[in-house]
């Protein structure tokens, strides 16, 4: 029997080449080996957008953007947080067990606190949410970066407690799946590739747009290798050729950039099709994400059943 994955991503705008290469290239590679759950988490999204245009268009987006990279909407359910009303019922049940203390520890709260940021409900609950997304599913693994561990650590340690509560076996304990091969993708300045930088290059750019990023990649000019526009090089072609060719050109920074525009255009722009493809066609974007909800339902509902007997609020 299929383990189980579920993984999700808050539609917050236009991905870019660190956020593929950092987990969704892994996400096409595992729909083939676990019965897989991508879920759109607009319910988490909410948190950051509140202007119903903009969440819609990013919903879609996120679909687009599956849909572009591969992922098999005949192997994978993909569909929306909020069409299963099971994710937001079980995050309650969750609350009630959970301490404010326990919460505090969290990465976005710490953050929040330290920059004296006033926090949302929904922001300091969030681990919650998440704890209720992966347990609903009976998810065996769910796949992060090293950075993101402590949110698969809260659902473990909801498990336990959920199951010693309330003496039963309801929940299985899911494992995160470090994505250990993967190195942190620098953006164009240099530090790590983040929206929050805007240093990114977008996973769908248009070729302007490419040779604009790679363009304006920091170089140090001690170097005869520039180690920025090297290490995204890096993520193309495999590391023989690509010593080769620095080597030829040491020092040579506008022969190197211009040959890592061309690498990424040739790697970008069949996406890119697929996705300009996909967006001709909405009504079968939605009529996926449809689908993908009916396949999550089915799973979540049956694991409701069983947390509201194990909590005694079905008679």
């Amino acid at each position: 029997m299929q383990k189980i994955l579920l993984s999700g991503v808050k539609p917050t705008g236009r991905p870019h080449i660190g956020n593929y290469f950092g987990a969704m290239k892994q996400f096409v590679d595992l729909q083939n080996e676990y019965q897989s759950f991508f879920m759109i988490a607009d319910y988490h999204g909410l948190n950051l957008i509140q202007d119903k245009e903009e969440m819609q268009k990013n919903i879609l987006g996120v679909a687009l953007d599956y849909l572009a990279i591969g992922l098999d909407p005949e192997k994978a359910a993909i569909f929306k947080q909020s069409d299963i009303s099971e994710h937001t019922e079980l995050c309650w049940i969750f609350d009630t067990i959970t301490t404010v203390p326990y919460l505090k520890r969290s990465h976005a709260y710490k953050d929040a606190e330290a920059k004296n940021i006033e926090i949302n409900v929904g922001t300091f609950n969030y681990p919650m949410l998440m704890a209720a997304d992966i347990l609903l599913y009976d998810a065996d693994v769910v796949p992060v970066g090293k950075d993101q561990k402590q949110h698969v650590e809260y659902a473990r340690d909801t498990v336990e407690k959920f199951n010693r509560i309330f003496k039963s076996e309801t929940f299985k304990m899911p494992e995160p799946l470090i994505l250990d091969e993967v190195a942190v993708v620098p953006g164009i300045d240099g530090q790590k590739m983040s929206k929050s930088y805007g240093n990114t290059i977008p996973l769908f750019a248009t070729d302007d747009e490419i040779r604009k990023q790679v363009m304006a990649i920091v170089t140090d000019s001690g170097s005869e290798i520039p180690k920025n526009v090297y290490a995204i090089h890096a993520l193309l072609k495999p590391k023989e050729e690509l010593d080769a060719l620095y080597e030829a050109n040491k020092g040579k920074y506008k022969v190197l950039k211009d040959a890592l525009v061309e690498d990424l255009i040739a790697f970008i722009a069949p996406m890119r099709e697929r996705r300009k493809m996909f967006e001709n066609d909405i009504d079968k974007v939605k009529e996926i994400l449809k689908k993908g909800g009916e396949k999550a339902k089915l799973v979540a509902a049956k694991k409701m059943e069983e947390v509201r007997d194990a909590v005694g609020v079905t008679l």
